[in-house]
């Protein structure tokens, strides 16, 4: 990947988490030749679901994962997203019964399970919701080297969530194969999830 398409791909969701960006550029870029340690993305979790059960990185061993950091009260990139996942789950077909597709919440403060429940059931019901306590979402963000913070409160009340907008494509084992902008082209999106679900 070029190193202009890495920053599209590591955009945030506010002008505030530029320097975000550029953080998450240089930790999704493929290292260079001379380069002999890359950093790692992935790696153990432990969070519940949107019907409050626990699930470990273990829980979806065996399939391909499609990984994207959002939250519910997101006002429009995390819905987009969503709806964006869900057009590209429906052109693979049987396809993407084979990948496990993930939102996970930034935002545990307001996202309990029920609500994750209710908010997803908008989309394809084979995107699953997760969340957990504070602790435990910093900890499989920082596994993820995806970045959030809570961004300035509304003159309304509540509050909005920065945070990266890469959508992580896993292997089977857990392993970091690609990444790809949650706007991405439809085209491109399609062949991408298809390649992951061969693997």
């Amino acid at each position: 990947m070029s190193a202009l398409r890495i920053i599209r791909e590591a955009a945030v969701v506010s002008v505030g988490a530029l320097v975000t960006a550029v953080i998450v550029f240089f930790l999704l870029s493929p290292p260079a030749k001379e380069q002999t340690v890359s950093v790692p993305i992935g790696g153990p979790f432990e969070l519940v679901d949107q019907d409050g059960i626990r699930m470990t990185d273990k829980s979806f061993a065996g399939k391909p994962s499609v990984i994207f950091f959002g939250y519910t009260s997101c006002p429009d990139v995390c819905p987009s997203t969503l709806f964006n996942l869900s057009t590209w789950l429906k052109a693979i077909g049987p396809d993407g019964d084979k990948l496990n597709v993930l939102f996970i919440s930034v935002d545990p403060e307001r996202d309990i399970s029920a609500h994750l429940k209710e908010y997803l059931s908008s989309f394809d019901p084979r995107i699953r919701g997760l969340t957990g306590t504070d602790t435990q979402v910093a900890a499989v963000a920082k596994e993820f080297q995806a970045i959030y913070f809570k961004g300035v409160p509304r003159e309304e009340g509540g509050y909005t969530m920065d945070h990266t907008m890469v959508i992580y494509l896993m292997d089977r084992t857990g392993k970091f194969v690609n990444s790809i902008s949650s706007q991405a082209e439809d085209k491109f999106a399609i062949e991408a999830l298809r390649q992951l679900a061969a693997l």
